[in-house]
Order: structure tokens, then C-alpha cells, then sequence
């Protein structure tokens, strides 16, 4: 399971940021779809984060790091779909897009990438993810047919162009050679999907407390101020502006591209560098588990999602024939946070192109019971949820039941603030 933190303490930083880069390569075992043979699939629910971008940020005072956005079939990493693909997508005026969705390009096409520009390989990855829920979802359980209407599908993203083209990727793959005229893409202007739930004053409370939190453990760490005195002194900036550039966003994207370090005539960025700021990272991650604040800011920003999301499953569970493949195309700061809140411990920060998979499925031998399974990358975590932990050791069904993610998230997760409803937790500390 490449997705989940089973390692010992002693974590390899470029191990983590391979993981973290998902370079195409082999075909992954995935987990997805897997259930008893008298259980029906009857919706399927998907989160994404976008595939590999561009940086955000430039390292002042290098080279522009020069990495080609156009789609280039014969250069790897490339997909056997991906000129259908390009095609494709240049046909697709007759899809309805949300508000400024529709001024989107649908696929990235500058010869140098633009600050935080889908690459090619972020393309490639939702191509291939695309492609293996098919295989899972459409071919082996016929979740859509032939003749699947507009109505079957809820597809919402970001509005940034890299989400947009990362939904797209998928679903040409998902649903191959679509028609345009069944698409409609949903805008959602919140990373944490929101929608019109997004007051909540402690939400904003305890992200303030996180982010001290990461500021203090960031202070005590000699290791990485010696490193970034060093960095500044190579590029010939004060240290303080080179932390304000997020130098690890642009490092990884060299990394991830097989790109040497950036040189000055003082010096260079070298690998020690890089393995010091990742290093660093992971720390942080777990230190972010164990004091919780996080975890807080994670209930509060999540439910409005988690509660869409089990809206639509029980309507689903009764009946409904709509919505029953749903795709979110987002960011690492709507996923991390979810994956917080359902209480996954173990698994690691989303990697570019993560997926986060809420399969509903109907019992055949009693067709009112509705059980869920829920997937990161392929990997099974149903069981490491906060809810359906200790339902695994009583139950003979590789599953939980629709009811224990009913109640946490319209009950349990208030618990921690002493509260029964959003609005209330909203407005209430943890006790």
C-alpha cells in the first residue's frame, strides 16, 4: 500500500517525494471495486487532486525552470489515448461550464509552461486513472450503460485550469469519446468545497492555530535554517525572502522532472538541501497528527462536503438513479483535510493526481442494506476510519454500513465541540 505511513520513524525523504511525484510507470494494483459477488454497485463517488504542475513559485534569481507544457504523444511519459485525447478536447464547445469555467483552456498548451500550468504527466497520470476505474467501474460493473444520461453524472471542480484539465483527462478515459452535449461542469469557488456552508468563525480559529503550530516547530529546527542560510547565500538573496518563495514547491517540480538543481556562479542547490526540506515536512506531518489542531480545523472545513456527499449516497440508497458517479477535481488542501476528518492517520500527504474513491454498494440477499467502501490510491482504508474501526472486528462483510458514515457526519462529528450541529461547532471551542 504506497499510500499509507506503515514506515518506521526513520522515513527516506527522496523515497517520500518519489511517492509523492507518481511518475507513470507501471500499471498499480488498485483495490477498487472489490466486494462479494452478490453486492451491487450502485454509485461511485471520486476525489481528485489535480495531476503535476508548473510551480507556483520561482526561486528568485535562477533560471526559469524550462519544462514543456504542450501534449507531445511520442514524448514520455505518454499514453496510448492521449492524441485521441488532444482531439477530443478541441471539440468541446458544446459542454456547459459554470461561469468562468467556460474561458478555460481544456488542455495545457504553452511550449513553456505557465506558473502552475498542468504538465504533460499531470495529463498522463488522470489519463490513467480515468482508465482504471473503467476497467473496475464500467466494464466489470456496469455502473453506466451504453445510453448514460447527463443526469448520471455530477462533475464539479476549482477554477483553476489545472483542475479542470485534470477532470477532463479522467472522464475522457472514464467514458471514452463522451459527448459533449452530457457534460456539465460545475464551478466551486471554495478549495474546500463549501459551497454556501462556508461561515464557520473556529474553522478559521484553529487553521490560525495550526499555522503557529507549523511556525514553531519550523523556528526549532537548525537543520533547516543552516539550509536555507545556505540556499540564500547561493542565490544572493536574504533568507528570509527565499522561505517567504516556498523554494520546495519549485525544488520538487525539478525533482519529479529529472531536472538538475538550479546554479548560481556561488553555487548550487544540491540534493542535501532538498533532503533537509523534505525531511522537514514529514516531521511536520507528524507532528500535525499528534497535536490535533489540525484535526479540528479539518472536521469544521470538511463538513459541508462530507455532508453533500452522504446526502446524495442515502438518496442513492433509496432509489435515486442520478448522480451516481460523481467527480471532484481539486487541490492537496481539499483532500488532506478530508482524509483528516474521516480519520485515515496513516495516509500520506496527496501526491499530485490522488484520488479519494466513496463506493456505495447494495446488498443482493437484502436489497434495503447499503454498505460503503472507501479507497486512497487504490488502497483499502474503510477500516482505518474513526467510524468503521471497530465494526471491522465484529462484521464478516469487507465493508461498513452506509448508517456508521450517516452518523458521524451528522452527529459524531460535532462531538469534539460539544456541539449537535454545524452551525453550533462553527461558533463553539473544543472542549
Amino acid at each position: 500500500m504506497p499510500d499509507l505511513l506503515t514506515e518506521p520513524p526513520a522515513i527516506d525523504p527522496v523515497y517520500e517525494a518519489r511517492v509523492y511525484c507518481n511518475i507513470p510507470t507501471i500499471a498499480e494494483r488498485s483495490m477498487e471495486g472489490h466486494a462479494p459477488h452478490y453486492f451491487k454497485l450502485v454509485s461511485v463517488q471520486v476525489l481528485i487532486r489535480h495531476g503535476d504542475r508548473y510551480p507556483l513559485y520561482a526561486i528568485p534569481k535562477t533560471k526559469r525552470l524550462d519544462i514543456d507544457c504542450m501534449l507531445v504523444p511520442s514524448r514520455k511519459p505518454s499514453h496510448p489515448h492521449l492524441e485521441a485525447f488532444i482531439k477530443h478536447m478541441s471539440k468541446g464547445s458544446a459542454a456547459q461550464m459554470d461561469g468562468s469555467l467556460s474561458s478555460l483552456p481544456r488542455y495545457p498548451s504553452h511550449s513553456l509552461c505557465e506558473m502552475g500550468e498542468l504538465t504533460q504527466t499531470g495529463v498522463v497520470q488522470h489519463l490513467r486513472n480515468g482508465q482504471l476505474l473503467r476497467e473496475i467501474y464500467i466494464n466489470k460493473h456496469k455502473l453506466l450503460l451504453g445510453d448514460w444520461t447527463a443526469k448520471q453524472l455530477y462533475l464539479e471542480t476549482t477554477g483553476k485550469s489545472r483542475t479542470l484539465q485534470s477532470a477532463l483527462a479522467l472522464l475522457y478515459t472514464f467514458l471514452p469519446d463522451f459527448d459533449w452535449k452530457k457534460i456539465n461542469m460545475r464551478h466551486q469557488w471554495s478549495t474546500i468545497f463549501c459551497s454556501g456552508s462556508c461561515d464557520c468563525p473556529m474553522r478559521n480559529h484553529y487553521l490560525e492555530e495550526e499555522q503557529r503550530r507549523q511556525y514553531s516547530l519550523r523556528v526549532k529546527n537548525n537543520d533547516l535554517e543552516k539550509i536555507y542560510v545556505d540556499m540564500a547565500k547561493i542565490v544572493g538573496i536574504p533568507t528570509r525572502q527565499l522561505r517567504a518563495s516556498n523554494p520546495m514547491d519549485s525544488l520538487l517540480c525539478y525533482f519529479c522532472h529529472n531536472v538538475t538543481f538550479p546554479c548560481t556562479k556561488t553555487g548550487c542547490i544540491t540534493m542535501e538541501h532538498f533532503k533537509v526540506i523534505k525531511r522537514h515536512q514529514l516531521e511536520d506531518e507528524r507532528e500535525r497528527q499528534e497535536k490535533k489542531l489540525y484535526f479540528l480545523y479539518a472536521l469544521l472545513a470538511t463538513h459541508p462536503f462530507l455532508n453533500q456527499t452522504v446526502n446524495r449516497l442515502q438518496q442513492i440508497a433509496e432509489g435515486k438513479k442520478e448522480e451516481v458517479f460523481v467527480l471532484y477535481s481539486a487541490h492537496d488542501v481539499t483532500l488532506s483535510p478530508v482524509l483528516s476528518a474521516l480519520g485515515i492517520t496513516e495516509a500520506r500527504f496527496p501526491r499530485f493526481a490522488a484520488r479519494l474513491v466513496f463506493e456505495l454498494w447494495q446488498d443482493g440477499k437484502r436489497p434495503k442494506e447499503h454498505f460503503i467502501r472507501i479507497l486512497y490510491n487504490g488502497a483499502d482504508v474503510t477500516f482505518q476510519t474513526s467510524f468503521c474501526k471497530d465494526h471491522y472486528k465484529r462484521s464478516n462483510k469487507p465493508m461498513c454500513p452506509l448508517e456508521k458514515l450517516v452518523h458521524f457526519v451528522k452527529r459524531d462529528m460535532f462531538l469534539i465541540f460539544n456541539s449537535t450541529s454545524y452551525y453550533d461547532a462553527c461558533r463553539r471551542r473544543a472542549l
